[in-house]
């Protein structure tokens, strides 16, 4: 998996460490961005299709378990926290509100790097559903990953294995932006020789199948210019 299509927002009041470690992670081919407030990070997960974000506990605004609760209602993006805090408390209290993994300071820069290959490693090779099923909008769309079966109120669709795998992908991260690199990696693997294009069609006839209006989708949304996401209400 090629790591220019992933993006890290690093999220620290100081500025040199920002700096250190986007020098470090852009080194190692990752697209990245920084914010140095609660706020600015926020605002960056509405704009960016993040693939990662290596957050710092202690912030001028809010604190980082504050941002990483707001972070777990609407996204499932992977979150490494940064921080100076080094008692087991601390660290399980991180891991419990949905960090991912969590890093002490003073740190190696070359360690973070190799956390965030693992982190993302485990988050986009192995898109495994959260739970077995799925209900969204009152049961209008039902999905059973241990029967690989999808339904349309009372009705099975019958999904191809590359759309049902493009389903899942999107589903596991409800809100989160993909690209269609991204995409073609997860659902449609590396070696794929086709053009990114032909997510879109993927994408089509998935409307065609799961929404109730394919012209005026509500699960499966374009973001223009980036690539699509999953809404719906569970």
């Amino acid at each position: 998996m090629l790591n220019c299509s992933k993006k890290i927002l690093v999220v620290d009041d100081e500025k040199k460490i920002v700096e250190v470690v986007k020098s470090y992670l852009q080194h190692s081919g990752y697209e990245v961005y920084e914010a140095y407030t609660g706020k600015e990070a926020l605002e960056m997960l509405e704009r960016v299709p993040l693939s990662l974000i290596v957050l710092d506990l202690m912030l001028p605004d809010l604190s980082g378990e504050e941002i990483c609760k707001i972070i777990r209602n609407k996204s499932r993006v992977p979150i490494i926290m940064l921080t100076a805090k080094a008692e087991e408390e601390d660290i399980l209290k991180g891991l419990n509100i949905g960090a991912d993994d969590y890093i002490t300071k003073p740190f190696s820069p070359k360690q973070l790097v190799a956390r965030v290959a693992a982190v993302l490693r485990r988050t986009f090779e192995d898109p495994v559903p959260l739970s077995n099923i799925y209900s969204f909008n009152n049961g209008d769309l039902v999905i059973d990953s241990l029967k690989y079966e999808v339904r349309k109120g009372d009705n099975i669709v019958n999904l191809t294995p590359k759309e049902y795998k493009i389903l899942m992908t999107l589903v596991k991260y409800p809100g989160k932006t993909f690209t269609r690199e991204e995409l073609i990696s997860i659902a449609l693997g590396d070696d794929f020789e086709g053009f990114d294009r032909t997510v879109d069609t993927h994408i089509k006839n998935l409307r065609q199948k799961i929404e109730t209006d394919s012209k005026a989708p509500k699960y499966i949304l374009t973001v223009h210019g980036v690539g699509y996401r999953f809404q719906g209400t569970e």
